[in-house]
């Protein structure tokens, strides 16, 4: 079969020939259809994600869409080395398959369902969000970002701040629901400034951090108070993603006077039976209710070329 093959870690993968997978005991092989390029695709080819494997050679991509053997359509996921879903064939196990729901079309599936399960999992399986509480979303530019504006909006978000540094995206989260947006292209302080203004009363419930760096850095900044007189209530703060940098310098003033409550959401944090369960109710709710999402449809033979192209606020889409 054709695939999509790591050689070696940090460099694009290859198009070429790979022996096909034969099923094991509690897998299904999938004829692949669609597969997103996502982030952690790129962070476990690149050998730098927590969860990258070290052998080598290996078929890079962690989900995607396809049909079994009795003509199913799912969305699946797979974790047996050394395959991946930028093949034409790929094993997954029978409890990450999930049957596709009529009218939502195979590329929007792979494209939607790691962005959008990254920020529904972290509202609602890590910070247990409720309607009506304020969500502040650092990263709302990028694809995950976007959805995530999208997504707080439809559970019933109060107020959404959306943050990031393309002004034409920002001005797209606004009419996809952002209540404010707040540029990160500006100086440091006039970020935490802005910042700070959401954090005072009635503050800010839940944020949703794809960042980290600088941004994570005047997010905590912004929420150091002086004087005693801490006015809002604690703040659920969700680390999800780390494009802006991987280490911050966090003052012990700002836990002991803010209340903020930190934690992570990813593979590790939240358990493998939630992500599947979040990708079943964000899809099932994409396809009553589509969400608004660009996406680029490229033929899998073009991995190489299209690698390394920066995301800008587009998910692009292999089709073997």
């Amino acid at each position: 079969m054709k695939a999509a093959v790591g050689e070696k870690f940090g460099a694009a993968p290859e198009y070429r020939e790979f022996a096909e997978p034969v099923a094991q005991a509690g897998e299904k092989l999938v004829r692949v259809t669609a597969a997103g390029l996502h982030p952690i695709v790129k962070g476990l080819a690149a050998g730098t994600h927590y969860a990258s494997a070290e052998g080598l050679p290996f078929i890079a991509g962690v989900d995607g869409v396809g049909k079994l053997e009795n003509g199913q359509r799912v969305y699946f996921g797979t974790w047996r080395k050394p395959y991946g879903t930028f093949a034409e064939i790929a094993p997954a196990p029978e409890w990450l398959a999930l049957n596709l729901p009529d009218g939502l079309p195979d590329e929007t599936a792979a494209a939607l369902a790691n962005p959008g399960m990254s920020s529904w999992a972290a509202l609602k399986y890590r910070a247990r969000f409720q309607a009506g509480e304020s969500v502040v979303i650092l990263g709302a530019t990028g694809v995950a970002g976007q959805l995530a504006v999208q997504i707080a909006k439809r559970l019933g978000a109060r107020r959404v701040v959306a943050c990031g540094r393309n002004a034409a995206t920002l001005e797209d989260c606004k009419a996809n629901g952002a209540d404010v947006t707040i540029s990160l292209s500006q100086h440091h302080d006039a970020v935490v400034a802005a910042l700070r203004n959401e954090f005072g009363e009635p503050g800010v419930d839940v944020v949703l951090d794809y960042l980290w760096g600088a941004p994570a850095q005047a997010a905590f900044e912004a929420m150091l108070t002086k004087g005693g007189d801490r006015k809002s209530g604690n703040t659920r703060y969700v680390q999800i993603g780390e494009s802006a940098g991987s280490k911050i310098e966090l003052a012990a003033s700002v836990l002991r006077s803010s209340g903020v409550e930190i934690m992570g959401s990813g593979f590790g944090s939240v358990e493998l039976k939630d992500i599947m369960k979040a990708v079943g109710e964000f899809l099932a709710g994409a396809a009553e209710k589509p969400f608004t999402m660009k996406i680029e449809q490229v033929a899998l033979s073009e991995v190489e070329s299209a690698w390394s192209r920066k995301e800008e606020g587009v998910r692009i889409v292999f089709r073997p």
